[in-house]
């Protein structure tokens, strides 16, 4: 199957984008993956002429495509002078090895943009060490491919960090510089536990979310900040907090870095200290794009994030942002077939999740238009209130 040709650019790396539709998986969600794959890769500055799906029961162990299928990517790859081909899901050392042979450009799989990205957007000391730390992880176990072809390849996207200026090191020595990295990354999380401890005993409010759901925006709009915020995937790595006064009752805002579907071991791993922000909060704002067609599927690839790296049972507000950009199809006259979620007006859709939330805790807004951020606002007040007054029952007729 071929899926689209998107528009071509004059600016940026050619790319071709492959994914597989295995036997669990439904064509509709290959295909939304795959643009998911493509958002990743416009976010990294290629330019995707072309995206290619296989039905497989599973992944080729060798060239994880069909002997045929790949011959067909090859063929567009030359014929187009494509500068690299991205693959959605990670592949092994050996299906690296044996693609690259075939293609003779640079090869990518999911987790090497993703950690790519990380690469360009890593500002501070703390998320560039997080960054280094985790493509060595991933690069380890594909040392050999990188003795044997990265001398052929020129820079770009996938080469940033240290692969290109460790192909004449050994494992020894990239073991040593994980285990280098490992300790200054255990220095850095002191700090930051020090950092934390002396924010003295306000409220901690942990926004998370999908990538690109609108966190930075709501930062920016409750703390009156300008932290970076932009239509990007992984536009904000670094973990920013800020005071945050409402009806003069302070807590502390913090923005994480956003969650996305088969994000890389390594990532998680190297960022954990990034996310003792949230494993230390009082309180979860859990922010949802609800534009979004698969907006309940990243719902819940969040929520199965959370509770791997935070066990306890955290009062959490869920806030449906992008209300603006919410669109329904209305279905026809004398259709008798099931509403799916796409027929469901906004006034629909909200009655069905007031109705799954835990006692209502939950609103719809607009956060670049401000539409109905007083009632976010109320919300956030009574859920820090009621904190407040639990850890401090002798103050309570301060509020």
């Amino acid at each position: 199957m071929e899926v689209g040709k998107l528009k071509e650019d004059l600016e940026g790396e050619k790319a071709v984008l492959v994914g597989v539709i295995e036997q669990n998986q439904s064509e509709e969600e290959a295909i939304e993956h795959i643009e998911e794959l493509a958002f990743l890769a416009r976010t990294a500055g290629a330019i995707a002429q072309k995206k290619f799906l296989q039905k497989l029961q599973m992944p080729n162990p060798k060239t994880y495509l069909g002997s045929g299928k790949i011959s067909e990517v090859k063929e567009y790859v030359l014929k187009n002078n494509i500068d690299m081909v991205i693959f959605d899901d990670d592949l092994s050392p050996s299906q690296l090895r044996n693609i690259e042979r075939l293609f003779e450009i640079k090869i990518l799989d999911r987790s090497n943009l993703i950690l790519d990205i990380f690469a360009s957007r890593a500002q501070t000391a703390h998320a560039r060490t997080q960054v280094e730390l985790a493509q060595y992880q991933y690069l380890l176990p594909r040392l050999t491919r990188m003795w044997t072809h990265l001398d052929k390849q020129k820079g770009g996207i996938g080469m940033r960090g240290p692969g290109e200026r460790q192909i004449e090191t050994d494992r020894r020595i990239i073991k040593q510089r994980i285990s280098f990295l490992k300790g200054k990354l255990k220095e850095i999380d002191k700090q930051k536990k020090v950092q934390r401890g002396n924010r003295g005993q306000l409220v901690r409010v942990a926004l998370v979310g999908y990538t690109n759901v609108g966190k930075s925006t709501i930062m920016n709009a409750l703390s009156k900040s300008e932290v970076f915020a932009e239509n990007k995937l992984f536009a904000t790595l670094d973990t920013t907090v800020r005071k945050v006064v409402i009806d003069n009752l302070p807590f502390l805002l913090t923005d994480t870095v956003g969650f996305i579907r088969k994000l890389p071991h390594q990532l998680v791993e190297s960022f954990k200290s990034t996310l003792d922000e949230v494993r230390e909060s009082d309180l979860i704002v859990h922010v949802v794009d609800i534009s979004h067609p698969s907006f309940e599927e990243h719902y819940q690839v969040v929520n199965e994030t959370l509770a791997e790296i935070d066990k306890s049972d955290k009062p959490t507000i869920v806030v449906f942002n992008k209300i603006d950009a919410y669109q329904h199809v209305p279905q026809e006259e004398g259709d008798l077939s099931p509403k799916t979620k796409e027929n469901y007006t906004l006034e629909e859709m909200k009655n069905q999740w007031m109705t799954k939330m835990d006692n209502n805790k939950c609103v719809f807004i607009s956060a670049e238009n401000k539409t109905n951020f007083e009632e976010l606002k109320h919300l956030l007040y009574e859920e820090v209130k009621t904190i407040f007054q639990v850890r401090y029952p002798y103050n309570n007729f301060l509020y």
